[in-house]
């Protein structure tokens, strides 16, 4: 199947040439220091195998000629799976040149744990601490999709996993527990418990909302806030167009659509027509029905309005629970009308209407993509966004963007897809209704299709999921007794009274890439509970399990 060349990969192609360029005599020189031993342990070929089989699984691995189990992930290896995976994932960023994502490569710098690779360490007495090795610090994603390691393994067996896992899910504090593990390179389960028993899935159903908005919309669709006037009246409209990441503050490092960009546009299109004084309204009909979702006013989610600026937040916080504003919309337009004072013009203060054929577009702003509001939702786990994003699922499919209308869509976008969804329920997009119910098969069905080379607009299901030790709700766990999962685990999280869960994927000790999801219900002590799940992913990073 021949898959497109995305915009990102072309502008991101020259780097990752670069890159090659770069490591190619090393790769060079490394091979030339183990061919000789790789050539010991040439086998011959086995009686009744075939020419050209033989050839085709001779030619799978690093060298010609070599035996694929000889030599697990020389460092010609994983350079060169590193350079192949930049190509592969580029389509969601961000990423330096040589396909790591940035905030990642910084991180690992600055710290002296093991994050996911060999970064050295203190040899015998006296000599001097090693320096890093080329593989990347966080492999998950690079690995499993970079097509060379996990092409010629064979996935974990069934009976020495389920030996290292199943005693970990036993554990008292996880209730009752929906589990499964699949293979992403082959989509094939290699251990379940409970896989099809629908549960509470928290804020694992941001997964969900991820897989389907960018089904319906893809990576590179953007959210658009426009301003809009009708001359007869000299009204100014501010139009919400469902981006819950406009920012009216004056430093904006996320590169997100700016309320005072809007209004320094707006006033110079206002001066081009001599107007100096308007009435100023604001436009919050693409969402109808109630803005409050079913848990109440909470500071995990602000009032769902398609009109905002910087979630509502009262303070200057960018993720996390935080007090909000009543009415954001209206508070996003009063901080409007006061830009558009300081740029010279006039306004009323602001009161709801409808934007009208009559009126057109003096000024518009943007969001980022698609697909780093999908990566910035699953970070942080964010829940404003993650609603906005299941009406727009349902926006682009035709459907009412309210809580029902969002959750049928989100749910037709994934049937299409042919994953399992029986027993599923959708309530909302965030996870914070009780009412969901997914299994642990469905999730992790998710998770391979996001995999799936031939699916590149679903890989930001993957690259922004939050790194164990790293990053988002993940960078304060994995530590003493889970260390060595940091940086090679990539789970979304989920928390209610009663629910822990963790989704995602992780590279076992033989670089196989694994999907994963554990939904645990009936806890008593998160704290415990979620320590047990992080046991079980660190097993899982640990197994070479045959």
């Amino acid at each position: 199947m021949v898959v497109p060349e995305l915009r990102p990969w072309r502008a991101a192609r020259p780097h990752v040439a670069r890159f090659a360029g770069a490591v190619r005599p090393r790769l060079a020189r490394t091979a030339a220091a183990v061919r000789p031993r790789l050539a010991r342990l040439r086998p011959s070929r086995p009686a009744g195998a075939g020419t050209a089989a033989w050839s085709r699984i001779t030619r799978s691995v690093v060298w010609p000629g070599t035996w694929p189990g000889a030599w697990r992930f020389t460092v010609v290896a994983a350079t060169a799976g590193t350079v192949l995976a930049a190509g592969a994932v580029t389509t969601a960023g961000p990423w330096d040149s040589t396909g790591q994502r940035t905030a990642e490569q910084d991180r690992a710098v600055t710290l002296e744990a093991t994050r996911g690779t060999d970064h050295g360490g203190r040899g015998n007495a006296g000599t001097p601490p090693r320096g890093p090795r080329t593989a990347p610090s966080a492999p998950s994603v690079l690995t499993g999709l970079g097509g060379g390691a996990t092409t010629v393994k064979s996935a974990p067996g069934g009976k020495a996993l389920t030996g290292a896992l199943a005693p970990l899910l036993k554990s008292p504090a996880l209730g009752d527990l929906s589990a499964s593990v699949v293979d992403v390179s082959t989509g094939r389960s290699v251990y379940g418990d409970g896989t099809g028993d629908a549960l509470a899935p928290a804020s694992t159903t941001k997964i969900a909302t991820a897989v389907a908005v960018l089904t319906a919309l893809g990576p590179d669709h953007r959210l658009t806030t426009r301003a809009t006037f009708e001359p007869d009246t000299k009204e100014v409209i501010l139009v919400g167009g469902g981006d819950p990441t406009l920012t009216a503050r004056e430093k904006n490092p996320t590169g997100s659509a700016s309320l005072r960009d809007l209004a320094g546009r707006t006033a110079a299109a206002l001066a081009e027509r001599g107007v100096r004084e308007v009435t100023l309204s604001y436009d919050t009909t693409l969402y109808p029905g109630g803005q409050r979702h079913p848990i109440g006013v909470n500071p995990n989610l602000a009032a769902l309005t398609p009109l905002m600026a910087d979630e509502a937040r009262r303070d200057n916080s960018a993720a996390g629970p935080a007090d909000r504003v009543a009415d954001p919309a209206a508070d996003a337009a009063r901080k409007f009308g006061a830009l558009l004072k300081e740029n010279g013009i006039k306004a009323t203060p602001p009161g709801p209407s409808k934007s009208t054929t009559r009126a057109g577009t003096l000024a518009a702003v943007s969001s980022p993509p698609l697909a780093t509001l999908v990566e910035r939702m699953l970070t942080h786990s964010d829940n404003d966004l993650a609603e906005a994003l299941a009406r727009q699922t349902a926006i682009a499919t035709g459907g009412r963007a309210d809580f029902a209308g969002a959750s049928a869509a989100v749910r037709a976008q994934l049937q299409k897809l042919g994953v399992p969804l029986k027993g599923a329920v959708f309530k909302d997009g965030s996870g914070l209704d009780r009412g969901n119910r997914l299994t642990a098969g469905l999730l992790t069905a998710l998770l391979v299709k996001s995999g799936d080379p031939a699916r590149p607009e679903l890989r930001p299901v993957l690259t922004g999921l939050p790194v164990a030790g790293f990053t988002g709700t993940l960078a304060g766990r994995y530590a003493d007794g889970t260390a060595g999962a940091a940086g090679v685990v990539r789970a979304k999280t989920g928390t209610l009274t009663g629910v822990n869960a963790l989704a995602g994927t992780v590279v076992d000790r033989e670089g196989r890439l694994l999907a994963f999801a554990f939904l645990a219900t009936g806890t008593t002590d998160p704290t415990a509970a979620q320590a047990a799940l992080d046991k079980a992913a660190t097993a899982l990073a640990a197994c070479g399990c045959r």
